[in-house]
């Protein structure tokens, strides 16, 4: 038994099977399938967190029906061909000793017509909160089909070789509305009494068990939004569960948070507290007598899990996320080495924010999420010739590609030229609730010193100071710097803002680094809306500046929308009293304030402000390149020194140079 997590390491019995640990990796979009079928990258991508230790797999949900077609990558439902496919999903996890249980899902009225093609149904005709669309009420023979539909998804299930499966109550969707007044307006015997709302899950799970027999897993997925009045609240929720559990009908039901009314809280990022699903998990547990009760949402390590335990708010702990980011984070913990663990830093813009796009989703800080099949997971295989390799820069791209380098064998020097590692990620990790970023250059840290790296701090490096005999490769990763011409993309005519001269102008770099000393009204040119301006604009706020933000875009954050982050961000603001400006630009700094343009009437006009910092599109910092060529030694450019970009892509680059060399 694990000594530092004995509750997450105790074996627990879950309908005809053992589970070797509480640890699930539960259910959530891949979005892999292609034409509805799950390829090798679906199976590489589901046996690598099988491999590394997880008791129990719940694979992405399932469409059952024709109008719950959600993305390009989802399943194909009603249709036998998928069994086959499916059973390599299955073979692949419980050859590694984890069970394999698929959700299934309907959306009800939150429908995609771009990929259904389908009316979206409900109970009652209510709006959908996934699009602009309506819905309609269903007929009695409607509501046969679909239940049909999850039975039928079910058999499928377990003709596959699943030990299970998870029926989708959450989020408000079908289930999940048929159980709600607020959606369920119907008068028929689908609906009023709770006997009524009900009726259709229990007939659900009734013949799910006919059908698949009584040793096939049946799960119940809710979730908990106490912020919406009119969904249900946990007292109703534990109502329906303890009415499903005293009828035998759920072998365990897993706990979420957020959903179509809450959206924010649905795959909650760093804005929110931890252990998000455990408040509902312990009323349900204080329910149920036979039901197994999993608490999941933003519990993203093993202390958080042992923590949930320990408090006896659940019997199981599904850990995403953090096995997304770390998929060995369930043997690393058995082992008790959660400091090898390459934490999940909640920032969702690789997984929900891929997903949010319709692409197969994958992970900031672990590239090769759902590249399982070319990069082979987190294993990495020797290199026959090791080589002597120095990476040039200690940002996200230097610090990858120096430790895959040494997982392989080769010998490598990483030379950093400030003080500390981590380039401008260090200074994201400073802004407000980002300290998961610090915790992650102090992992690269870690795992560096273990792994013989030679860091070599305050070493700025030109090419002449290089000797080619020293090293095989060199690997530049120098990173991006801000110009400071407050060269704005809305004016593309104007290459250096004019007044700029005039002082009290800084990058937000700068800022964030301790290099400038802003005034008291600061005006924030962000022309990127991601967490590079509004994370300094919340920063430069919670000091006491007053803050106004002023962007191009029709809204601040325009690239947090993705991540599900961009209104609790404005919200956290807002409350701090920034303020701002949409749809202008900047025409002429006056070092006391700024004239700016309305995009949509051109009208100028002047704000004042005594500090101007911009968060506009950096340059590559490529410098050492030609002499790096010159040097006759084998040269890889990597991360914002290629090309300024987001994190993840200085990841790829770093961890795709480690495999290369």
């Amino acid at each position: 038994m694990a000594r530092r997590f004995p509750r997450l390491f105790s074996p627990l019995k879950l309908g005809p099977h053992r589970l070797k640990n509480r640890i699930v990796f539960g259910a959530h979009t891949a979005n892999m399938a292609v034409e509805g079928l799950p390829t090798e990258r679906h199976v590489a991508y589901y046996e690598e967190r099988a491999i590394g230790g997880a008791a129990m797999i719940v694979v992405e949900p399932m469409p059952v029906h024709a109008a719950t077609v959600l993305t390009r990558g989802n399943f194909r439902h009603s249709d036998d061909a998928v069994i086959p496919h499916f059973r390599k999903v299955a073979d692949a996890i419980r050859k590694h000793g984890s069970i394999a249980i698929q959700q299934l899902y309907h959306i009800g009225a939150h429908g995609d017509s771009d990929n259904s093609f389908h009316p979206h149904w409900s109970p009652s005709g209510g709006p959908s909160y996934h699009d602009s669309d309506g819905s309609h009420p269903m007929t009695e023979a409607e509501i046969h089909e679909t239940i049909d539909s999850f039975v039928q998804a079910a058999r499928r299930c377990r003709e596959a070789g699943f030990d299970g499966v998870e029926v989708w109550a959450a989020y408000l969707g079908m289930v999940d509305q048929f159980w709600t007044p607020w959606c369920n307006r119907r008068e028929d015997q689908w609906g009023g009494s709770l006997e009524n709302r009900t009726r259709m899950s229990r007939e659900i799970l009734t013949r799910i068990r006919a059908v698949c027999g009584p040793d096939f897993i049946i799960g119940l997925a809710v979730s908990d939004e106490p912020d919406v009045k009119v969904a249900l609240q946990r007292d109703e929720l534990a109502e329906i569960v303890k009415l499903h559990d005293d009828l035998g009908l759920i072998d365990y039901v897993t706990c979420g948070s957020g959903g179509y009314l809450d959206f924010y809280k649905l795959m909650p990022t760093f804005l929110y507290p931890e252990k998000l699903g455990a408040d509902l998990a312990a009323v349900l547990k204080g329910v149920v007598s036979h039901a197994v009760v999993i608490a999941e949402s933003h519990i993203r390590t093993p202390e958080n899990a042992e923590t949930v335990l320990g408090e006896g708010a659940a019997d199981l702990v599904s850990i995403v996320r953090g096995q997304i980011a770390d998929p060995h984070l369930a043997t690393k913990a058995g082992e008790d080495r959660p400091e090898d663990i390459r934490g999940c830093i909640s920032c969702n813009q690789m997984c929900w924010g891929r997903r949010s796009r319709d692409y197969w989703i994958s992970c900031l800080i672990n590239p090769s999420v759902g590249r399982e099949v070319e990069w082979g997971g987190d294993r990495f295989r020797k290199a026959e010739n090791p080589q002597r390799v120095l990476v040039i820069g200690g940002g996200p791209a230097g610090l990858e590609a120096a430790r895959v380098s040494a997982e392989r064998g080769h010998r490598v020097v990483l030379a950093e030229a400030s003080s500390r590692l981590g380039g401008n990620f260090l200074l994201a990790g400073m802004q407000p609730r980002r300290a998961q970023i610090l915790d992650l250059i102090g992992w690269y840290e870690r795992q560096l010193e273990k792994l013989g790296v030679t860091v070599r701090l305050n070493t700025y490096l030109e090419a002449a100071e290089i000797d080619p005999a020293e090293f095989d490769v060199v690997i530049a990763a120098t990173g991006s710097y801000s110009p400071e011409t407050g060269f704005q993309k809305a004016l593309p005519a104007v290459e250096t803002l004019p007044g700029i001269e005039k002082g009290n102008v800084f990058t937000v770099e700068a800022v964030m680094a301790r290099q400038a000393r802003p005034g008291k009204h600061v005006l924030l040119l962000d022309e990127g809306g991601g967490w590079r301006g509004c994370g300094t604009a919340w920063k430069l706020a919670e000091e006491g500046h007053r803050v106004t933000i002023l962007t191009p875009d029709p809204f601040v954050g325009k690239e947090l929308q993705r991540t599900a982050a961009d209104v609790p961000m404005r919200q956290a603001i807002r409350a701090l009293g920034a303020d701002w400006i949409v749809e202008a630009s900047i025409t002429e700094w006056h070092g006391n304030g700024a004239t700016i343009v309305d995009h949509n009437t051109g009208e100028h006009r002047f704000i004042e402000a005594d500090t101007l910092v911009t968060a506009t599109t950096n340059a590559p910092a490529d410098w050492l390149m030609p002499g790096l060529v010159e040097l006759g030694v084998a040269t890889r450019q990597i991360g914002d020194c290629a090309a300024p970009r987001q994190a993840p892509y200085a990841f790829y680059e770093g961890r795709k140079a480690g495999l290369e060399i």
